[in-house]
C-alpha cells in the first residue's frame, strides 16, 4: 500500500481551481489563446505553495455520491468522461499513485465530523482530477486521492465537510477543490453573460475574502447571490460545491482570489485559503 508521510510542519493552503472544458489544455482552440492564462495558471501553482505537498485531495465537481466517497486504488486509472474531443485527448495519462492509507483517514475525519463515507477501490481519477493536474504536477509523482461531491450539493455540509479535514494541511497534504466558478453551458461564448458573470464573480470574491464567519453564512447561502442561478442552474452547481470543500478546509485562514480570467465571454476564478 502507498503510504503519506505525515511529517511535515508547513500548513498547505486550501485551493479552489477552474479545470476548464473537458481536455481543453491539450488541443486547438480559436482564438488560440483561449485558455492559456488559465493553463499558465495552473502550471504555476505548484510553485506558489509554501513546501511540495505530501499527498492531494481532489474534490472534483465529476462525482458526485449519495454519502461522501474516496479512492482506494493504489493505482488508479483514469476516466475519459468528456465526449467528442480529439482522439489524442484519450490518450493522456496521469499515473500518480493513489494513497489508501490517506483515503482511511479521510473517511475517518469525516466519520468524525458526523458522515456517513464509503470508499471506491475501483474508480480512477476523472478529468477534473487528471487535467489540472497533468498541467499543475506533470510528474505524477505526487499521490492523489479523489473525494466526492455529494449529491444533496447541500453547501453546509460540503463547508462542515471541508472543516473536518483540516488538520491534513497541517500534514503536507494539499486539499484542492476543482470546478469552474461560472458554470452554465448555455452562458459560454454568449456576450450576454459577460455581466452576469462578473456580478457573480464580484459577490463571490468578496465572500471569499470575508471573515471566515461571515464568508460561511454567505457561502452557504450562494444562491441568493446576484445572477447566482444564471451561473449555477438549479441543481446544476455540482461545479461551485468543491469551492465550499475547500473553504471549509481554510478554517480560520483568510480567503482570497488568485487568478481570474475572461474565458469564452464569461468571468471564471480561483480562490486560495490560507
Amino acid at each position: 500500500m502507498t503510504s503519506v508521510t505525515r511529517t511535515s510542519t508547513t500548513r498547505m493552503p486550501s485551493l479552489y481551481i477552474p479545470h476548464g472544458g473537458g481536455p481543453c489544455f491539450f488541443m486547438d482552440w480559436s482564438p488560440r489563446d483561449t485558455w492559456t492564462r488559465m493553463s499558465d495558471f495552473l502550471r504555476g501553482l505548484l510553485a506558489s505553495l509554501p513546501a511540495r505537498p505530501t499527498a492531494i485531495i481532489v474534490v472534483s465537481a465529476h462525482w458526485m455520491t449519495d454519502d461522501f466517497a474516496v479512492t482506494g486504488d493504489t493505482a488508479p486509472g483514469l476516466l475519459f468522461d468528456y465526449y467528442g474531443f480529439p482522439p489524442h485527448t484519450y490518450d493522456l495519462r496521469y499515473p500518480a499513485p493513489g494513497a489508501p492509507d490517506l483515503a482511511a483517514r479521510v473517511r475517518g475525519l469525516l466519520a468524525d465530523g458526523g458522515f456517513a463515507t464509503t470508499a471506491d477501490t475501483d474508480r480512477g481519477f476523472d478529468h477534473g482530477v487528471f487535467i489540472p493536474l497533468l498541467l499543475m504536477a506533470p510528474a505524477a509523482d505526487i499521490p492523489v486521492i479523489q473525494l466526492s461531491v455529494r449529491n444533496d450539493l447541500d453547501p453546509a455540509a460540503h463547508l462542515a465537510a471541508g472543516a473536518a479535514l483540516v488538520a491534513l494541511r497541517d500534514e503536507g497534504v494539499l486539499i484542492l477543490g476543482s470546478g469552474m466558478s461560472f458554470h452554465n453551458m448555455r452562458g459560454y461564448g454568449d456576450p450576454r453573460f459577460g455581466p452576469i458573470s462578473d456580478s457573480f464573480d464580484g459577490w463571490l470574491t468578496g465572500a471569499v475574502e470575508s471573515a471566515p464567519a461571515g464568508r460561511n453564512r454567505a457561502l452557504t447561502q450562494w444562491d441568493a447571490a446576484p445572477s447566482a442561478r444564471l451561473c449555477h442552474p438549479p441543481r446544476a452547481e455540482e461545479h461551485l460545491i468543491p469551492l465550499m470543500v475547500a473553504a471549509g478546509a481554510g478554517g480560520d485562514d483568510a480567503g482570497m482570489r488568485i487568478f481570474s480570467d475572461r474565458v469564452m465571454e464569461t468571468t471564471v476564478s480561483a480562490f486560495r485559503f490560507g
